[in-house]
């Protein structure tokens, strides 16, 4: 059996490169929402490179530097070209815990901590992660002030002596993102959970403010922590959470939907957030070679027009929402 081309590349305006239109989200891998084996994060990991996954997203945070070295493992002896990869800044692991520090040094010396585990000499993006009010409470503008007078200096250096690609922040608030674009040169934004089939809220002003600043936004938890992968069956969860009645019925309807067009679910969910030309990759992430296996047939399996058209006309999604990017 021929292996599957690698997904096709959108670009980033401001970097001089693109990213693959699916990557592999390297959070759950890297037991950052419960434990997962060696053996299976290997055989996730090298199902995805199979499957045709070209762009790898990790962080300290996910295992306290496990989720890198777990990644690093998979790329090791591969041609540096041939892949892109991310990983944050913002939280230091060490001695297997991890603790938060926006300031500049402790960015220079996290990110090189970062490239000593994946086994690399540069990154393509580094993320200033978790720089958000669910984070960090009453002491989020602080944190805020602090990683833009640290961070983000330290990167834009970095950025400049060609140790990462592009810079950019990886959280879920939009507004995080909006008053980063005020404060520096910012390539791209990794949003999680918050620009998907059922959740629209980097729509209105991130993604038109973005193509106005030449930024672009990557879309984390696609399936927004599980209801867009399961359905709307009993114990499905939403943010972690179980989801709430009135959002099952809007499931279940998009559901039926999706059957008239022989369009899995999943399959809607990993292609919605690249309608938006403001969106250049989407980030799953899978714990198992099965699931990766999935995903990439998923954001393969053709739909059609019609079914986006469907889906205004019955209210499932908003009329701007069903546009294509083309």
């Amino acid at each position: 059996m021929t292996a599957p081309m690698p997904f096709a590349e959108s670009a980033l305006p401001g970097a001089g490169f693109g990213l693959p239109e699916m990557g592999f989200g390297g959070a759950t891998i890297g037991t950052l929402h419960g434990p997962v084996d060696e053996t299976d994060a290997a055989a996730t990991l090298e199902a995805a490179w199979a499957a045709g996954i070209r762009y790898y997203d990790t962080a300290p945070l996910y295992g306290a530097g496990l989720g890198e070295r777990r990644v690093g493992g998979l790329l090791a002896g591969r041609p540096r070209a041939s892949f892109r990869l991310s990983t944050k800044v913002g939280w230091l692991a060490a001695d297997g815990a991890c603790h938060i520090d926006y300031g500049r040094q402790a960015t220079v010396d996290g990110l090189m901590a970062s490239l000593d585990r994946l086994g690399v000499d540069r990154v393509d993006i580094a993320y200033i992660h978790d720089l958000d009010p669910y984070n960090h409470g009453d002491a989020a503008p602080a944190r805020f002030r602090e990683a833009m007078a640290g961070a983000y200096p330290a990167l834009a250096e970095l950025r400049r002596a060609g140790r990462v690609g592009a810079i950019g922040i990886g959280v879920n608030d939009p507004d995080v993102c909006l008053a980063a674009l005020d404060h520096g040169d910012f390539d791209l934004f990794l949003m999680a959970g918050r620009y998907t089939l059922i959740d629209q809220g980097a729509a209105g002003r991130l993604l038109p403010a973005c193509l106005v600043r030449g930024a672009r936004v990557v879309v984390g938890a696609p399936f927004n922590t599980g209801i867009l992968a399961t359905g709307a069956r009993e114990g499905a969860r939403f943010r972690h959470r179980p989801a709430d009645a009135g959002l099952l019925a809007r499931v279940s309807a998009i559901e039926r939907v999706a059957a008239r067009h022989g369009v899995p679910l999943p399959a809607a969910a990993l292609q919605f957030p690249l309608r938006h030309p403001g969106v250049v990759s989407v980030l799953p992430g899978p714990r198992t070679a099965a699931q990766t296996t999935s995903c990439a047939a998923w954001m393969r399996h053709p739909v059609p027009p019609a079914f986006w058209d469907d889906l205004v006309r019955e209210g499932l999604l908003p009329e701007a929402e069903g546009l294509s990017a083309d």
